[in-house]
């Protein structure tokens, strides 16, 4: 009987043992395999891009895209003008587009809050083209007619705000004559109509191609750096909120790889310039090559996006508040800016 029982003894010792050996070999599997990392889901995203600076930096996403070496799947639209796409971002069948900045804050009060500044993506095209070489500083203006686009939109306001801020009164000064179309603005420059205009880029570096005599007198850009604390940020890219509450992780993906597009475009410029007249953003490679680094192509977010805009946007709504939709935009519109 004793033998019996040293024997059961000595057997459930023997299992005890294994099963401890076999509980710590289970828990150092368990803690030797590593986590499963969650798997990125992209998604079909409808993007519309104008044709111009606002769109050059969207030039290396559309044709990663098109190779299928992006997150998400997207399909784009390249718009000639911001009212063809600012219904379509209002009613949702655009997902993201880019438009100019003052347009933004109007869709953002028209629209009662329900769109968001996601990014900046270009600052001041502006330029002050000349006939001739009189014009050295912003008073060597006093006294001219300066031919413009864009009455009532950026350029008009961006104009009177650096006049002013010179010395100059821009209704006494100066005359202002606005043109609609830029063919109108090439035309006067080059028949010698007009001795003084406010161009955009790329139209400012196509223009001084077409007459030995026209010079580039000065850059707004630089000229607003020396009289304000703000930033000239006229293009960004929009959302509804909607979208991207129910996106945000695809929405952020987005603005990633939109931010290495826009690196991609100031670093590498005759690629991109080539990106360029592919995608019809700029006519021909060799006018992009050259307009390109006078186009303040620039990624901005956040809270450096709501800081620099906000000031731009002051002097906008000072000048005409409905340029602006009528009011200064609230905190949420500005996208990570908290």
């Amino acid at each position: 009987m004793k033998k019996t029982v040293k024997i059961l003894s000595l057997i459930l010792a023997v299992v005890l043992a294994l099963s401890l050996v076999g509980c710590g070999t289970q828990n150092e599997v368990a803690e030797s395999e590593p986590e499963k990392a969650e798997t990125y889901v992209g998604t079909d995203m409808s993007v519309a891009c104008l044709k111009g600076p606002t769109g050059v930096g969207m030039t290396r996403l559309m044709e990663q895209s098109a190779e299928k070496k992006t997150a998400n799947n997207y399909t784009f639209t390249v718009a000639t003008a911001p009212d063809e796409i600012s219904g379509k971002i209002l009613t949702g069948e655009l997902n993201i587009a880019s438009v100019p900045t003052n347009l933004a804050a109007k869709l953002y009060k028209k629209s009662e809050g329900k769109i968001t500044m996601l990014a900046v993506n270009t600052l001041s095209v502006l330029s002050i083209i000349e006939n001739g070489d009189s014009v050295k500083t912003v008073a060597d203006l006093k006294g001219k007619t300066i031919y413009s686009t864009g009455e009532g939109s950026n350029p008009e306001y961006i104009l009177k705000y650096v006049l002013t801020s010179n010395g100059l009164d821009p209704e006494k000064d100066v005359t202002i004559k606005f043109v609609t179309e830029n063919d109108e603005l090439t035309a006067a420059l080059i028949s010698g109509n007009a001795d003084v205009a406010l161009v955009p880029e790329p139209l400012a570096t196509t223009i001084l191609t077409k007459k030995e005599t026209l010079t580039r007198a000065l850059s707004l850009y630089d000229e607003w750096n020396k009289i304000s604390d703000s930033k000239i940020m006229m293009g960004c890219v929009v959302a509804l909120k909607s979208y991207v509450e129910q996106n945000k992780e695809q929405v952020d993906k987005f603005l990633e790889e939109y931010n290495e597009s826009i690196n991609f475009v100031n670093s590498n410029v005759d690629d991109a310039a080539t990106l360029c007249e592919k995608y019809e953003i700029i006519p021909a490679a060799a006018v992009a090559k050259a307009a390109i680094p006078n186009c303040n192509i620039k990624y901005v977010d956040g809270k450096e996006m709501k800081t620099s805009i906000e000031g731009y946007f002051k002097v906008l709504f000072d000048a005409d508040p409905t340029s602006i939709g009528g009011g200064m935009p609230g905190a949420d519109f500005y996208y990570n800016a908290d």
